[in-house]
């Protein structure tokens, strides 16, 4: 295993859930909830202020697909943030599957006695700390970084909504 902190990142629409390793890469802990902001930059800005007392050795961000595997409208948006963010940060960025990571956050905090709906914040943060225990498990495992590097992942903008000619607006009435 090698030696160094990680972070993980669990991208929500409305927050952003930071979790943390250990020296060693054995212990994950939740870390902060940083709300988004209006842009993807800033949000990334806003994600290397909160950890900027510490050094890492990478980042992983969630990466969500689908049960079946496939992207979902959320994984534009996390691969969008986890680019930005390995710009904010100078760091290498990898993607790991989070598929059920918000369940099982949610599922841990009721067993723990916690409300879910007034600990959404912290729900963020086990969601990411659950990213990270994955992957470290996965590199335990391995001998490899988990994930894979957010350049394989090119960038997609959202489409825009086609705009209608007026011989499109004349057909529909």
């Amino acid at each position: 295993m090698r030696k160094g902190r990680r972070l993980a990142v669990d991208v929500g629409k409305a927050r952003i859930g930071l979790a943390i390793s250990d020296q060693d890469g054995i212990l994950a802990t939740p870390f902060e909830t940083v709300l988004r902001r209006e842009t993807i930059g800033d949000s990334a800005i806003a994600v290397a202020k909160a950890v900027e007392d510490y050094f890492f050795l990478e980042v992983y961000v969630g990466l969500p697909l689908s049960l079946s595997g496939t992207h979902t409208p959320s994984t534009s948006d996390a691969v969008a943030l986890a680019h930005a963010i390995q710009g904010a940060m100078s760091l290498p960025v990898r993607m790991v599957d989070e598929r059920l990571t918000t369940v099982s956050a949610s599922a841990n905090l009721r067993l723990a006695g916690k409300n879910a709906k007034n600990s959404r914040s912290v729900i963020d943060q086990e969601a990411a700390a659950i990213i990270l225990e994955q992957a470290l498990s996965g590199e335990r495992a391995t001998g490899n970084p988990a994930g894979r590097p957010v350049e394989e992942f090119p960038l997609v903008e959202p489409e825009e909504p086609e705009s209608k000619t007026v011989q499109d607006q004349g057909e529909e009435q």
